[in-house]
Parts: C-alpha cells; sequence; structure tokens
C-alpha cells in the first residue's frame, strides 16, 4: 500500500512538472505586442501584424520582430547654407515629428523600409530626405516669409514630404522651424524697418493717448465746470426763492402788524378824540375868556408897534438910505472921472500914433524927393556928359578886359614849349606875342561900342577937362 501510494504521487509529481514545463514553455512561445509597438510575425504561416494583443510564436518555423510606433523626433539642420528665393544664404534650424502609421499596410511597408535598421540609421535616412525637401522650399521663399510664416513652412513641408513618407510608411506629424540665421546680417536689418514703424506707430499711438487724455480731461474739467456753475445757479437760485419767500413772509407780517397798529390806533385816536372833544369843549370856553383879554392886550401892543415902525422908518430913512444914496453918488463920480481918463489916453495915444506917422510919412517923402532930385541930377549930368561917362566907363573897364583876357593862362598849371627853329613865332615869344595882340584889340573894342574913334574920344575928354573950372576959380 505504501508503495503504491509513492507510485501515485510520484505520477502526480511528474504531471505537475510537466504541466508546468508546458506552461513555460508556451509563455516563452507566446508575445504580446503593446500599443506603442506592433509584432512583425513571419513564418509558415506567412507575414502578419500583430497589435494590441498577442499571439503564439513557433520555434524554428516562425519569427518575428519589433517595430515601435511611437513618435520620433529628431533635428533637422543641414550643413551647407540653403538659398532663399532671393539669393540670401540662411542657416534653417527645425524640428520635426514623425512616426509610422497605424494602419497594417503602413506598418508592412515601414518594416520592409526600417524593420533590420537602428533608430539612429532609420532617423539619418528620414533626416536625408526631410533635408532635401527644406531646401527646396527655402529656394522658393524669401527671408521674410520664412521668418515670418514659420507656420507656413512647416504646412509646406508636410504637404511635400507626405507621399515620400507614405512610401515608407511614415506620416510627417509637425514640422517646426527653431531658428533662422544669416551670416550677412540680412534678417537684423531686415526688422529694423519694423521696429522703427513699431517705434514711430507706438510714439503716435502715445501722442494720440495724451492728446484724447488731455481732450478727455479738458472735457470733464469743463463738465465739471458747467456741472459746478449749474449747481451755483440752481444755489443762488434756491436762496432767492428763500429769500423771497422769506421777504414774502417778512411782509405779510409787517402787513399784519400795520393793519393790527391802523385797528389799534383808530381805536385810540377815537377814544383820544372823544376825550379831546370834551377837553377842547371845556377849553374853549377858557379860551373864549382868554381871547378876549389877550385881545383887549394885542390892541394895546399894536398901537405900541405902530408907534416903533415909524420911528423905525424915519431912523433907516436917516441913516441907511441916505447914506446909501452917498455912497452911489461918489461911485458914479469916480466912475465917470475914470471914463474920462481912459478916453483922455485914448484920444492922446491915437495922436500919437498919427504924429508918428505924419512925421514917418514926411520922412519918406522927403527922403523919396531927395532921391529923385539927385537921380534928376545925375540924370542931366549924364545927359550933359555922356559921352565922358561912357569913356569913363570903358577906361576904367579896362584892366579887367585884360584880366579876362589873361583869366585861361590863370588855370595853366604847366606850359610845355616845344621850339622847332630860331623864329620869333616859336616857343615863348608866340604866347607873348599873343597876349599883346589880344590886348592890341582893345582900342578897335572901344571904337566899336563908343561908334567914333579913340583918338576922337581921348580929344572930347581934353576938351572936357579944359572947360571944368580951375580950383582957383571955384573960390
Amino acid at each position: 500500500m505504501f508503495g503504491i501510494a509513492m507510485e501515485i504521487w510520484v505520477i502526480a509529481g511528474l504531471m505537475v512538472l510537466a504541466i508546468l514545463f508546458l506552461m513555460s514553455m508556451l509563455a516563452r512561445l507566446y508575445r504580446k505586442a503593446g500599443p506603442h509597438e506592433a509584432l512583425i510575425v513571419y513564418g509558415f504561416r506567412g507575414t502578419r501584424v500583430v497589435q494590441g494583443h498577442g499571439t503564439v510564436i513557433f520555434p524554428m518555423v516562425e519569427n518575428c520582430r519589433d517595430l515601435s510606433l511611437e513618435l520620433m523626433s529628431f533635428d533637422v539642420a543641414p550643413q551647407q547654407d540653403l538659398y532663399t528665393k532671393q539669393g540670401v544664404a540662411v542657416t534653417v534650424e527645425a524640428v520635426a515629428q514623425i512616426k509610422v502609421k497605424s494602419d497594417k499596410e503602413s506598418i508592412l511597408t515601414a518594416a520592409e523600409q526600417f524593420l533590420t535598421k537602428s533608430d539612429q540609421e532609420r532617423e539619418g535616412l528620414i533626416r536625408l530626405v526631410m533635408e532635401g525637401h527644406l531646401r527646396g522650399i527655402i529656394g522658393q521663399l524669401t527671408v521674410e516669409e520664412i521668418v515670418k510664416q514659420p507656420e507656413m513652412v512647416g504646412d509646406r513641408m508636410r504637404a511635400t514630404c507626405a507621399d515620400d513618407m507614405n512610401k515608407m510608411g511614415l506620416e510627417v506629424i509637425s514640422f517646426t522651424i527653431k531658428e533662422v540665421r544669416d551670416k550677412n546680417e540680412y534678417i537684423t536689418n531686415m526688422g529694423k524697418p519694423d521696429v522703427a514703424r513699431i517705434k514711430r506707430d507706438a510714439d503716435v499711438a502715445t501722442a494720440e493717448a495724451e492728446r484724447d487724455t488731455a481732450i478727455k480731461r479738458a472735457m470733464a474739467t469743463r463738465e465739471a465746470a458747467i456741472a459746478k456753475a449749474q449747481a451755483d445757479q440752481e444755489r443762488v437760485l434756491a436762496e432767492t426763492l428763500s429769500q423771497a419767500k422769506q421777504a414774502e413772509s417778512q411782509r405779510d407780517l409787517e402787513v399784519k402788524k400795520a393793519q393790527y397798529l391802523e385797528v389799534t390806533k383808530k381805536q385810540q385816536a377815537q377814544a383820544d378824540k372823544a376825550y379831546d372833544i370834551q377837553t377842547n369843549v371845556m377849553q374853549q370856553q377858557v379860551t373864549t375868556e382868554s381871547v378876549r383879554v389877550q385881545q383887549v392886550e394885542k390892541e394895546g401892543q399894536v398901537k405900541v408897534q405902530d408907534a416903533e415902525i415909524n420911528r423905525r422908518e424915519k431912523e433907516l430913512i436917516a441913516t441907511v438910505l441916505k447914506g446909501a444914496e452917498i455912497e452911489r453918488q461918489r461911485i458914479e463920480t469916480l466912475a465917470a472921472a475914470e471914463k474920462q481918463r481912459l478916453i483922455a489916453e485914448a484920444e492922446g495915444h491915437a495922436s500919437a500914433i498919427r504924429a508918428q506917422g505924419e512925421a514917418e510919412a514926411e520922412i519918406i517923402f522927403k527922403k523919396g524927393d531927395a532921391e529923385a532930385r539927385a537921380m534928376n541930377v545925375k540924370a542931366a549930368a549924364y545927359q550933359e556928359y555922356n559921352q565922358a561917362a561912357v569913356v569913363d566907363k570903358l577906361i576904367t573897364g579896362l584892366p579887367e578886359i585884360v584880366k579876362a583876357l589873361a583869366a585861361p593862362l590863370a588855370n595853366v598849371d604847366k606850359i610845355t614849349i616845344v621850339s622847332t627853329g630860331n623864329s620869333d613865332t616859336a616857343g615863348l615869344n608866340k604866347i607873348t606875342g599873343d597876349i599883346t595882340k589880344m590886348a592890341a584889340q582893345v582900342p578897335a573894342l572901344f571904337e566899336t561900342l563908343s561908334g567914333m574913334p579913340l583918338g576922337e574920344l581921348l580929344g572930347k575928354v581934353r576938351a572936357i577937362g579944359d572947360k571944368s573950372p580951375k580950383p582957383e576959380e571955384k573960390q
């Protein structure tokens, strides 16, 4: 029994070990594919793709490899310069995100291309393709488009690479430009106009904002002033209305006081009047008697006053009126005397002026008469001695004539004489001879002016001299 039990336990243990061995063998033959990878199985059953589940791989007749479906991110930075549409050399650095498509056909295509290659080799192949397309796209764009529109560059890159990526079972998830550089500082200078424009726009916007602020501040100040003025106006109006109401109330109060006072005074006046009437009645009686007494007294006083008035009238006539009449007569006498004095002075002044005028007229008349007589005497003398006077004038004017003839020589500073021979008519003799000839023409001038020969004129002068009385004869 013990031996049979041992055999059973041994058989059971062997069976358990066999089952464990089979299970371990099956575990080693069963391969699972996660969501981030695809299992490529190939063998006697052909090539198949396992995603998201597992499968048994029979040894010796089947084999499998893992293909990563994860996102691949790598830099795309060509070593050579890229030339833009403008011919500007630029250096572009970008980042590309690429992965294997999830459909089985694309996975099989990617497996054909990259299954036996490492990740570095696979990224190197993809980078070469991307750099080639990037070079072509950069050559079609300007620097401004590359710098200012990087999304457009990424979109064009994805669209251009799509066909080549599809042939490799890949897809471009994103393509981003990291940096664009150039050696000629084109990009740096490209931004300066925009910077200047932005700065200008900022200055303009600042100035406009300050202007708008100033305008709004002024409007707010004006509105505040208007509101204050309206408030002041309303306050003044309210105060005016209040004062008017107070004045009306005061007026009504005064009117009522006046009415009450009037009624009171009327009553008081009536009472006083009644009292006065009674008093007057009694006083009238007393006054009647008193008037009688006063009338008698006044009649006596009137007589006394009449006598006093007569006395004062006579006294005034004797003193004041007579003194005023005497003063009037004295003033009239002084005025008449002053009038006669002024008339006398005026008549004396007029007589003096008349006498002076008559004397001056007499002097002028006598002076004119003397001048007229002198002119007559002079005329008679010239009438008698006309030829002698003419001769006298001519002879006395002879030096002036000779002086006038020689005047041109006085204005000559220097005379240069050029003699060409021994003739008497050359040199200095010529000048003196000419002056002598001019002087010799003076007698002919006298004869022309007087109308008779010079000898006859001189004879008449001698004749006149013979006729003139001698000094002894005059005595």
